[in-house]
């Protein structure tokens, strides 16, 4: 066998690569877009049938490509959004609700003291709207259907991945691995179970939950034209992504910047609870081993250059920004705040809304579409400041997801941070970790030679000339998310 497949089932596309497993690198590729929408302020929702068949497609078309020498397939996927589904049937209950979604947020909000306190120390989370729990009970309130499936015994409750891996394996298969289940408000990092006095508070019970097994286990099997092929090697993206950039020793951290921007820094087997705002979550569980990461979640990244594209129309493509907000010394000013549906890391604010601010009459749109591409960089200079005051040492940073790819941006992350951002030759760092733990999971690799996957890229080192006036614009955007964030 000559390939492994990933399978990335991201927030707006479904993807998969083909991995040739001598190279350890991606030979073949398939994307489809998926939709979202918005029924109300602050809603997000999607259809779980138009992830599935989606991700159907694009596996069949890796497999094509494969022609028979696909030793196994890889997961990973946006985690926090949520599905409930008929156990047999299979068809989904009702929308499956977004990670960006806020609709819980009043809920969350009126936890008492002492049930946000049991959450903070046994997941390492924060009682947010971002995560599962509040998700599963919102729908089990609110749609009749999945309080009649719950009297039957025939609802199922789960992240994308164990959506996806029950239907592909034809409801044989009812499983999550630990990342996945450490992102639901519900699962205990430490005993690595589902937490009964949470499952109690929250009223969810336990049988609706999948099985939660390692990153490097066997899932299940999917039955395909050429035979039987194993699942194995299941990770939430953002850990997925931990994986294939390689942090798999203490202090090694990335960012990734997709639809928002996730930063995950490895802290071995050391389960480290934050004092600034972060979250301490499962970063993988391989060969029985499990290491812990801090994690600073900020929840608009690229979806602020995509609106600029199809909400105001200001750029044609992605591309574009970067050469726009080159073509400018600076914002003129304009500071820019993402916050479509709240803040999170450090700031964890459901009600803060974004912004621009010190626009005049001079201002044009490369400054606005700058403004943009800044406030990225300065959402991760916020959190690698709370990882520096946990007391990580940060010596650099090593970067992928799709605004990665944008020069300037990388460029100015490195100023803003004060650290060399290392961008490597393959930005699909996400699926290239699920490639990973296949491997490992099929024994076709070991830690040291999986490893050699990632390959150098660039390094951008930060420009000392700029560091003042960098940190003036820091300052600046802090003042505008004080703004941002005013009742």
């Amino acid at each position: 066998m000559k390939y492994v497949i990933a399978l990335d089932a991201g927030t707006t596309s479904v993807r998969a690569f083909v991995y040739d497993l001598a190279k350890g690198a991606f030979v073949y590729g398939a994307q489809q877009e998926v939709g979202q929408s918005f029924p109300r302020p602050g809603w997000v929702e999607q259809d779980a049938d138009e992830i599935y068949y989606k991700a159907a497609y694009v596996l069949n078309d890796c497999l094509r490509f494969g022609e028979g020498e696909v030793a196994g397939i890889g997961f990973t996927n946006q985690r926090e959004t949520t599905v409930l589904w008929d156990r047999a049937t299979g068809e989904p209950v009702c929308p499956a609700i977004g990670w960006q979604c806020r609709r819980t947020s009043e809920w969350c909000a009126a936890l008492d003291g002492a049930t946000k306190e049991l959450v903070r120390e046994r997941t390492g989370l924060v009682p947010d709207a971002y995560f599962s729990a509040s998700k599963i009970r919102w729908m089990l309130d609110n749609v009749p259907a999945a309080r009649v499936l719950l009297a039957q015994g025939r609802l199922c409750a789960g992240t994308v991945d164990a959506w996806l891996i029950f239907r592909f394996t034809q409801g044989a298969s009812f499983v999550t691995d630990v990342t996945n289940a450490s992102r639901t408000m519900l699962f205990n990092i430490r005993t690595l179970d589902w937490d009964e006095d949470l499952l109690s508070r929250f009223s969810i019970p336990r049988e609706i939950l999948p099985e939660v097994r390692s990153c490097d286990a066997r899932m299940g099997e999917m039955r395909t034209r050429d035979g039987v092929l194993p699942i194995c090697g299941v990770a939430g993206d953002q850990q997925a992504a931990l994986v294939g950039q390689n942090c798999l020793r203490p202090g090694e951290g990335k960012i990734t910047y997709g639809t928002g921007l996730f930063l995950l820094f490895n802290t071995g087997e050391r389960c480290t609870l934050s004092h600034s705002g972060l979250l301490t979550t499962v970063g993988y569980r391989l060969g029985g081993r499990t290491a812990y990461a801090l994690e600073g979640s900020s929840f608009h990244a690229g979806s602020g250059v995509q609106w600029l594209r199809d909400g105001l129309g200001l750029i044609e493509n992605a591309a574009q920004s970067g050469q726009l907000a080159a073509s400018v010394s600076d914002t003129g000013g304009v500071c820019f705040v993402p916050a479509f549906t709240g803040l999170g890391a450090p700031h964890w604010d459901p009600d803060a809304r974004a912004l621009f601010s010190g626009i005049t009459r001079g201002t044009t749109r490369a400054h606005l579409v700058r403004a943009v591409l800044e406030s990225i960089a300065f959402e991760a200079r916020e959190l690698t400041d709370c990882i520096r005051g946990d007391g990580v040492p940060l010596s650099a940073v090593r970067c992928d997801g799709g605004a990665s790819a944008n020069d300037f941006l990388m460029q100015f992350q490195a100023d803003v941070l004060g650290v060399a951002v290392d961008r490597p030759a393959e930005r699909e760092s996400t699926a290239l970790g699920a490639a990973m733990l296949c491997a490992l999971s099929l024994g076709l690799a070991d830690e040291t030679s999986v490893a050699e996957y990632r390959r150098a890229g660039q390094v951008f080192a930060p420009d000392a000339a700029v560091r003042d006036e960098r940190e003036r614009g820091y300052e600046a955007y802090r003042l505008a998310v004080r703004r941002a964030r005013m009742k």
